[in-house]
């Protein structure tokens, strides 16, 4: 009875020691981390992160909580999430395991037999930059504003990294942007993309003739491909190498069981884990106020502006080829993958039954993931902290 007691004073003390604000502020947070774990469940919106990044939300954000770091009279008591933030992402270390599993996931193929579709790629990073301009100019420091600009890569790993090298208050808000924006692929791109093309150009077929790439080069790709992003943005190294090493392991052969981990195991729950973290960032004081809804505006107009990027290079391409490129298919160059390749698919379809594209979509895709990983080197690379 007595441990009662004590229990429902220490809530009650901790609410009364709190402004009628900060409830109201609380009680949003928890709205907030419902409205994720709803995503989650009932829209099948990246499940793996939301969920748990939602059920953190409400959980850093209890009176006096015990998850995050409490300054008591007796002095700071060391909260798990802060002690895991210190542990797997202040460090880098969560991003950069996600980046094994989501190596091992990818299936290069399509690529290798098309390099040049890695240009679109390139093309779809264009939004980053321009967000970057943006919001210096909307009065983000230039680190933060490199932060936020990453949104556009539509690559929560990547974001995550860029923010925290960077150290930038708006971790929180940046991820639940990047990871809600990537989950919205199937919203927000078929409208972009309808805007910028022509219901002839959307209707573009595009003949697939399947080849065969070898085995040699295969393994040799995700090699050649470190080296060379080593040689041009060397603080892309430890992105695009443990990306690239975890392709290694899924086209080498001998590795089959730790591929399937990687894929697998490892991917959801460094997922899990991540999304639990980040919650950390989403207490009421960090995550309620005007720069969370610039930074939300932000993510969209880099992620509309890669979509657009990307289809404006597939016109542009098309005014110098004879083969027509749909130019659809540039959108992919975001790195949403699969999901927007998918998208494109389901739009070419939609224009002509007999249109399959999935296949140039998943090249552009995967492209995209490579892309946007360099994009966060040089940023990383032009921008000092």
């Amino acid at each position: 009875m007595q441990q009662i007691t004590l229990f429902v004073n220490s809530l009650l003390g901790g609410l009364f020691q709190m402004s009628g604000l900060e409830i109201v502020k609380m009680v949003a947070m928890w709205v907030i981390g419902g409205l994720l774990i709803w995503l989650a469940i009932k829209k099948q919106m990246e499940p793996t992160l939301l969920l748990p990044m939602g059920f953190g939300a409400i959980l850093v954000n209890l009176p006096l909580s015990g998850a995050v770091n409490q300054q008591y009279p007796t002095g700071l008591e060391i909260g798990p999430i802060d002690e895991l933030f210190e542990a797997g992402i202040s460090n880098e270390l969560f991003p950069l395991l996600l980046f094994i599993g989501i190596g091992a996931m990818i299936d290069f193929g399509p690529l290798l037999q098309n390099p040049k579709l890695l240009l679109f790629g390139a093309a779809a990073q264009f939004g980053i930059f321009l967000t970057l301009t943006l919001a210096t100019v909307l009065g983000f420091s230039i680190t933060d504003a490199a932060s936020v600009a990453i949104i556009g890569a539509a690559d929560g790993p990547t974001s995550i990294y860029v923010a925290n090298y960077y150290g930038t208050q708006y971790l929180g808000a940046i991820i639940v942007a990047a990871y809600s924006y990537m989950a919205l692929v199937p919203i927000i791109q078929p409208p972009v993309i309808r805007l910028v093309t022509t219901k002839k150009e959307r209707s573009i077929r595009m003949p697939y003739r399947p080849g065969h790439t070898s085995k040699t080069a295969r393994i040799l790709f995700p090699i050649v491909v470190t080296v060379i992003a080593g040689l041009v943005a060397p603080r892309s190294v430890a992105l695009v190498g443990f990306l690239m090493f975890g392709n290694l392991i899924r086209e080498c052969g001998v590795l089959n069981g730790l591929s399937e981990t990687a894929q697998n195991t490892l991917a959801n729950l460094i997922t899990l884990l991540l999304g639990l973290t980040v919650s950390t960032k989403m207490q009421a004081d960090q995550f309620l106020n005007l720069q969370t809804l610039m930074i939300l505006a932000l993510g969209l107009v880099a992620f509309v502006f890669d979509t657009v990027g990307g289809v404006m290079f597939a016109k542009l391409i098309n005014l110098f080829s004879k083969n027509k490129i749909n130019p659809m298919i540039g959108a992919c160059g975001i790195s949403a993958f699969p999901m927007s390749s998918r998208v494109v698919h389901k739009m070419g379809l939609a224009e002509d039954p007999q249109n399959f594209l999935l296949m140039h979509a998943a090249g552009v895709n995967v492209g995209g993931q490579i892309a946007s990983v360099i994009a966060g080197g040089l940023v990383l690379n032009l921008i000092a902290r």
